[in-house]
């Protein structure tokens, strides 16, 4: 069978989107790609392309854009391109540059499909340029990638590797909402037989040889070396895929009956009966399945379990929530919610989020440091503080040396003095350490905490109100 019979009836099998609607492809002007738009031309799909220049390649990031643009142009699509800063976002967010990459493409590309009204013969708009003058009549419905079964392969033994469970195993799905990767039936060798027998030209990556990345190991050194011992290794991962996504269907709704009888949601907060969670068979994998939707790892498992037998207080904690051990209850908790009126805050905290807005702490050198005259920025002597510390709301009796002074203030007075509203002093939050305050937020620091002639490093906390 042809690949564009296969193309065609696999979209309808998988009931993946209908002839009239539109279509936006994703091409890097690779191998991939290019076999995707020339399948959708010759099944007369309606398509735009768009195209990605991360700048990671120096002149080949360039050429590639310039190849695609040129694809489109014979086409006669609409064409859009987005030149990303990737490795100052990598860096930015603390992210691979493969998942700053992926970040920054997915945003765009959503970006894209919404609504948007163009005039005729208009050649840019905001960061997108077109290839071609069209006027846009209606929106685009779908999201379309070149992802194809030994992409599949590849992603499914990483995701074995990294621990994702159940749901890392099935692979890449066809269609995820307005996502959709149409080529997943396909070995890479039968889309290096089309591009010869339609005489297709394309662009080769060079990096995709290199180990830099983990997909390229996998692909260039894993899979080769296992096939070499099993040499239909990749056929029976393929054969498994389709087993893991059945399999995935029952195991999603065993998971939602066990979370149905344990999870009570109070408030902001979710309650978990410690006896009844203790009981439940297979212990792991349930409270995996609750922990992870809360920002957690599947290595944080074991120490979720430990709570059920640890004493009252004792946490684990994700970038968003706690599981807090609360006497017969473990309570999934936000770090910060209206409920919420303390939240610890680690050395290794960099940012904290609460009610009122975001803590940002960093440590900064003093041969780099300035003095700012700024409520909302606190410049501590570190060496002077001990975490962990709290960030709590104000209360009646609290007290503190306001930088300056060497004679302590209530806080109640304070606010007399800085002639503060009563929504203001009811909003007003303090930073504890060992029950002393060290700043109230936003107000003024503690004179005790301040930096001096001796003072090696700078504490630097900001303060985003909301």
């Amino acid at each position: 069978m042809e690949l564009l019979e296969k193309f065609t009836q696999h979209i309808k099998k998988e009931n993946l989107f209908q002839p009239k609607d539109r279509l936006l492809l994703a091409v890097s002007g690779g191998i991939d790609s290019v076999v995707l738009c020339e399948l959708c031309r010759q099944a007369g799909y309606d398509f735009e392309m768009a195209h990605c220049n991360f700048q990671l390649r120096g002149d080949d990031s360039n050429r590639d854009e310039k190849f695609v643009a040129a694809l489109a142009k014979k086409f006669g699509v609409v064409f859009y391109v987005k030149t990303f800063e990737t490795i100052p976002y990598a860096q930015a967010t603390k992210k691979s540059v493969e998942e700053a990459a992926r970040d920054l493409r997915y945003q765009w590309f959503y970006s894209l499909i919404e609504p948007k009204k163009w005039d005729d013969g208009q050649k840019e708009m905001d960061d997108i340029t077109y290839q071609v003058s069209k006027q846009r009549l209606s929106t685009l419905n779908y999201i379309l990638t070149a992802h194809h079964a030994d992409d599949n392969i590849e992603t499914v033994l990483m995701n074995f590797f990294r621990g994702t469970g159940i749901t890392g195993l099935r692979g890449i799905l066809p269609k995820q909402g307005k996502l959709i990767r149409p080529l997943l039936f396909a070995r890479r060798t039968e889309l290096e037989i089309f591009v010869k027998d339609n005489a297709l030209e394309f662009v080769t990556d060079h990096t995709n040889f290199e180990n830099d990345y983990t997909r390229n190991y996998f692909r260039n050194t894993i899979i080769p070396l296992v096939s070499e011992s099993f040499p239909r290794s990749a056929k029976n991962v393929l054969k498994n895929i389709q087993r893991f996504r059945e399999t995935e269907i029952l195991y999603q709704q065993a998971v939602q009956l066990h979370k149905k009888k344990l999870l009570e949601q109070k408030g902001g907060e979710i309650h978990i009966p410690v006896l009844k969670l203790l009981k439940t068979t297979p212990l792991a994998t349930v409270v995996y399945e609750i922990i992870k939707d809360f920002g957690f790892t599947s290595h944080q498992t074991e120490e979720a379990i430990a709570l059920l037998k640890s004493e009252t207080g004792k946490y684990i904690q994700s970038a968003t929530h706690r599981v807090i051990k609360n006497r017969n209850w473990l309570v999934i908790s936000p770090i910060a919610t209206i409920e919420c009126a303390h939240v610890l805050i680690e050395e290794n905290d960099h940012a904290i989020v609460f009610l009122n807005g975001t803590i940002s702490m960093e440590k900064i050198a003093k041969a780099r440091f300035s003095m700012v005259n700024d409520p909302l920025v606190a410049q501590l002597d570190p060496a002077q503080i001990k975490f962990p510390l709290l960030l709590r709301k104000w209360k009646q009796g609290d007290y503190f040396y306001p930088l300056g002074m060497q004679k302590k203030k209530k806080l109640s007075r304070f606010f007399i003095d800085q002639k503060l509203s009563l929504t203001q002093k009811e909003n007003t939050w303090v930073i504890e350490m060992d029950k002393k305050i060290i700043w109230v937020v936003g107000k003024r620091i503690d004179n005790r905490y301040k930096v001096t002639d001796d003072t090696q490093d700078v504490l630097k906390i900001d303060y985003l109100p909301k």
